[in-house]
């Protein structure tokens, strides 16, 4: 056996006193639950809860994933944001669809939400980026997200340069720096289990016009 199959085999999940979830007493909506789980993990001591897998699809269907940042969820839907020029960017202008993932392993939880992808508008995006730190701001003066790099060497040039701009100019503007929001059709909450009766709750949409929630219970 490998190292690696060592330390595979060696793993386990949810060594930790996980907390219950009664789906009778979920609201109607999946957003006030949402905002509870996160609270929840957040005061649980959870790493960095506010990270999600993001998936998307390219114009071929092929399909793509990567961690980003939650940077809001509300009525509209769950925030994140990126450069359109970025793939994933790219991925999104082809197909406006997408599937988040949030993973709070110190309660065992899961939180997953599929669903259209609308941008807002230049000046939301202006605002949330410089509603961030500086090193956001430099990270994203710096651009050309996810194209190939010749070395580090000019990474270090093009980052730096950036830094100095974000700190002499902390208003400066990023034009491709958007705003992206994920509008629910679908919302999952799992709660896991020691005996592995996992509960799962889905939240799906209705399609017409202001159309509600329907509540149901899937199989772990």
């Amino acid at each position: 056996m490998t190292d690696f199959h060592r330390a595979l085999r060696s793993l386990r999940v949810w060594d930790t006193d996980l907390p219950s979830f009664d789906p009778a007493d979920a609201p109607s909506e999946p957003l006030p639950l949402f905002h509870s789980w996160f609270t929840a993990a957040v005061a649980a001591g959870q790493t960095e809860p506010h990270t999600l897998s993001l998936a998307t699809a390219d114009g071929d269907g092929r399909p793509d994933v990567r961690t980003v940042m939650l940077h809001d969820a509300d009525a509209r839907g769950w925030h994140f944001a990126s450069h359109s020029t970025s793939a994933k960017g790219r991925q999104l202008a082809a197909r406006p669809e997408a599937a988040l993932g949030f993973y709070w392993p110190v309660q065992g939880r899961q939180v997953r939400v599929r669903g259209r992808v609308t941008t807002g508008s230049p000046e939301e995006a202006h605002a949330d980026l410089h509603a961030r730190s500086t090193g956001a701001l430099a990270s994203a003066l710096t651009g050309r997200q996810s194209e190939v790099l010749d070395s580090l060497r000019t990474l270090a040039g093009a980052s730096g340069e950036a830094w100095r701009r974000a700190e002499a100019e902390p208003d400066a503007p990023v034009p491709t720096w958007t705003l992206y929001v994920v509008e629910p059709s679908e919302v999952e909450f799992f709660q896991g289990d020691d005996r592995r009766r996992h509960v799962r709750l889905r939240y799906r949409r209705d399609p017409a016009p202001g159309g509600g929630w329907t509540r149901e219970l899937l199989w772990p």
